[in-house]
């Protein structure tokens, strides 16, 4: 007889991420998932249902299942991204629940981030927003490879048809313009239940899956190992120990694709090259290891090596550049602005940079760009072009969305400025980069 457990180790990983407007029933929709395919443990049910009296609701209030913070509960909307964990029989979800509201779309950034899919969520009175074309063109930055359109609260539209399907088809149209590769709509009711697990029996013109039918047969194709192979070093590992007096190995976690015993390397931004001599994997030796694992590589030649560094093969290395052109979602209260210094983090390595340009900024009603804004504020999404004082060995986003995004950084105090992406997007391509003076050395 098969266990739980075996069941479980058989099944495959979806990450995903909702988002969609204040009030849309983003958390509602999160609850009734939860509770209806019996992935709530009977003493946080309870928690619910007491907390949910307490404010003088007679039924369970199935958005406190995800909102946790006090002030989240006191409002009424989600603040931060909540995480959730939960399987059925067919597949295992990580999901990430995150805010509606415009000053928390840094937020979406960071649950979208490892999504294989968006559940974009969308009032059926209100129909298609800016936040909800925001959240589209975030899912379409971050190469979320599908997107589903949950028409929330039909119930309070009488469950008609015909505004699902001009919703719909509005959606559709602006998503596939940003080249979202698939979108799937579906009419539902968080708070009823109609077509989250099961079938709603008022809606008999849709035929098509319910939002837990779908996440459960959704093609997932995450296989990281067909992946350009890259391998950024966290940390050297030199023990100088009587047992081990000449071992040096280089720890980290295999961003993307596989490396073997006896394959030639090279070691960027220096260039240097050497072979695998040998990989360790939890204190074994072994001669493969592939994303996402930890491991420990030896290489044959002692070279200077550091946290930062980035391994790859000698026959499919990025080249180092010191220009980064990427469009980025910028996520701060305070302004980046053409000029300015900042700390660009890429993998495991931290440089210096200056944002020497700043193109365009996205206007999302109708995807025009609105040229040399000079500036960019919180949630703008926009061209730039940073210069960095020391080469960076980034790839392409659309070729790798682990080496090829980055953060660039407040060196005053620490704070995200801007989640980027390398190379092209659905943004127009980066106009001429002017040079911008500098009087403090920071202009490289």
């Amino acid at each position: 007889m098969t266990t739980v457990t075996e069941q479980l180790s058989t099944t495959t990983l979806l990450r995903f991420a909702t988002a969609g407007s204040v009030d849309d029933g983003k958390s509602t929709l999160v609850g009734r998932l939860l509770h209806d395919s019996k992935s709530v443990l009977t003493d946080q049910l309870e928690a619910v249902e007491r907390a949910s009296l307490s404010r003088g609701q007679e039924a369970p209030d199935l958005a406190l299942l995800t909102d946790g913070l006090r002030a989240e509960r006191e409002q009424g909307i989600t603040i931060d991204v909540a995480y959730r964990y939960f399987a059925t029989a067919r597949r295992r979800f990580i999901l990430a629940d995150t805010p509606g509201h415009v000053q928390y779309t840094r937020n979406m950034v960071t649950g979208a981030s490892t999504a294989e899919l968006a559940v974009v969520l969308v009032d059926a009175r209100n129909g298609v927003v800016e936040q909800t074309r925001r959240h589209a063109a975030v899912a379409a930055l971050l190469r979320v490879p599908h997107v589903v359109l949950a028409v929330n609260k039909m119930d309070l539209v009488d469950y008609a048809e015909p505004v699902f399907a001009d919703i719909a088809r509005e959606f559709t149209a602006y998503a596939s313009e940003l080249g979202v590769p698939e979108i799937t709509a579906i009419p539902i009711s968080a708070l009823a239940g109609d077509n989250v697990v099961e079938p709603s029996a008022h809606m008999d013109w849709y035929g098509g899956p319910t939002v837990l039918e779908h996440l459960e047969t959704v093609p997932v194709a995450h296989d990281l190992t067909a992946c350009h192979a890259r391998f950024p070093v966290q940390y050297v590992i030199r023990p100088q120990s009587a047992e081990h007096p000449d071992y040096r190995g280089y720890a980290g976690q295999i961003a993307a694709g596989a490396f073997r015993v006896g394959e030639q390397v090279t070691v960027l931004p220096s260039g240097r090259t050497s072979t695998i001599e040998g990989i360790d994997a939890l204190g074994e030796a072994v001669d493969i290891a592939w994303a996402p694992q930890s491991v420990t590589l030896r290489l044959a030649d002692d070279i200077d090596i550091s946290r930062g560094d980035l391994i790859a093969p000698v026959s499919d290395a990025p080249a180092p550049t010191q220009d980064v052109e990427a469009t980025v979602c910028h996520v701060a209260d305070q302004p980046l602005s053409v000029g300015q210094r900042v700390l660009l983090k890429h993998t495991t390595r931290t440089v210096k940079a200056i944002v020497k340009d700043i193109p365009s900024r996205l206007t999302l009603d109708d995807l025009s760009q609105h040229p040399a804004p000079g500036q960019l504020v919180a949630n703008d999404i926009g061209r730039v072009v940073v210069r960095t004082a020391e080469p960076l060995a980034l790839d392409a986003y659309v070729d790798s969305r682990r080496t090829g995004s980055f953060l660039l950084i407040d060196p005053a105090d620490g704070t995200t400025l801007a989640a980027g992406m390398a190379g092209e997007s659905f943004a127009t391509a980066a106009a001429a980069v002017g040079s911008v003076a500098d009087e403090e050395g920071w202009d490289f």
